[in-house]
């Protein structure tokens, strides 16, 4: 490894202006700063790229937020019923899917039983599916309705079947900038507690961050410091998803177009030299990215490109036009087309299955 990959890599996960600035040059070379990247992925994956057979399942788009980037809040004024959610699993088992993806929009009365309901209902179609469910948000929602602990509420869920959590919820993670686009949602400190209580009850997260709009390169940074800060003392993240925003039917669309594909690329890159080596896992969306942006990705520090999904609504809503569901086939299609090999992982990044040619 190179002496000035070694020098940035000294980082303050504190934010302290050197580290700071350190880390804001990583713009002004992005040849470097790519190539950087890929070498730390070669040295912490080789050129394994994983995926996740899984199927998502947004239970409902009813919400009482007004986050001002959500396009999918009552677009169809939808609560599935359990016997619905129960179908959905049934055929997440038959297609051959290992995870169940579950989140869905606030709704004004879900408490503790209102979730365990929802996990229970998987637990009746299989005993053995990974239950990969609830945002921070949605996990604070139900804490409140049902004036619980944070801490009570996740050992409830974990009691009814949760294996992991989506840390989604969290948009970007400066309280300045989530007062302008999520007012209503929770606060970084919120977020961090919900997340670093699940880590402390063995119950694994990812970490994702939404960019693109009105944050600023020092926020997105904050944001990773922060990321990589709860990592250090918690080992609890499997991966870090970035997110792009996507600007179609939603307020937010009209003050920023979203960013480009070369801001996606470098986005991955920086996330992958900042969040080294604490976080081994960083995933492209072929959702938000579309497939070749997704295998540009894979030079630039990504090493995983997602799931199957077999269904996607919260992005389709704002504008995605890359699909709702990725057969097995065109994934190990995508990545053998990136000159790389296709390994199918559990959630929580066990291997699976590695595929050769």
């Amino acid at each position: 490894m190179g002496s000035g990959i070694k020098s940035v890599l000294k980082i303050d996960v504190d934010g302290g202006s050197k580290s700071m600035q350190s880390l804001l040059s990583l713009l002004s070379n992005p040849y470097d700063t790519l190539r950087m990247a890929d070498e730390l992925r070669r040295d912490a994956c080789g050129d394994d790229v994983s995926f996740v057979v899984n199927r998502n399942i947004n239970f409902t788009d009813r919400c009482i937020n007004r986050c001002k980037f959500c396009s999918f809040r009552f677009r169809k004024n939808y609560l599935l019923s359990k016997e619905e959610i129960a179908k959905k699993v049934e055929e997440a088992l038959d297609y051959g899917c290992t995870e169940v993806c579950i989140q869905g929009g606030l709704l004004e009365n879900a408490d503790v039983n209102f979730y365990i309901d929802v996990l229970q209902t998987v637990r009746d179609v299989s005993k053995s599916i990974h239950i990969h469910a609830f945002s921070p948000m949605e996990v604070l929602h139900a804490a409140r309705n049902s004036k619980m602990h944070v801490e009570d509420v996740l050992k409830e869920f974990k009691r009814a079947g949760l294996d992991s959590i989506p840390g989604t919820a969290a948009e970007i993670l400066v309280d300045e900038v989530r007062e302008k686009i999520c007012p209503e949602k929770l606060k970084t400190s919120e977020w961090v507690f919900v997340v670093k209580t699940a880590h402390r009850l063995g119950i694994p997260t990812t970490a994702t961050m939404m960019y693109g709009h009105i944050e600023s390169w020092g926020d997105r940074i904050k944001h990773l410091l922060l990321i990589k800060k709860i990592q250090r003392e918690t080992a609890g993240i499997t991966e870090f998803i970035p997110l792009p925003f996507m600007p179609k039917n939603n307020p937010l669309g009209r003050l920023s177009a979203g960013s480009s594909g070369f801001e996606d690329l470098l986005l991955i890159a920086i996330a992958r030299i900042i969040l080294h080596p604490e976080i081994k896992n960083i995933q492209a969306s072929w959702v938000k990215l579309g497939k070749k942006l997704v295998q540009a990705s894979l030079y630039a520090g990504a090493n995983d490109v997602g799931g199957t999904l077999m269904e996607e609504n919260i992005s389709k809503a704002a504008g995605s036009s890359s699909g709702e569901f990725l057969e097995v086939e065109e994934i190990l299609q995508l990545i053998r087309g990136a000159g790389r090999i296709p390994v199918q992982r559990s959630t929580v990044y066990e291997v699976l299955k590695r595929y050769r040619d």
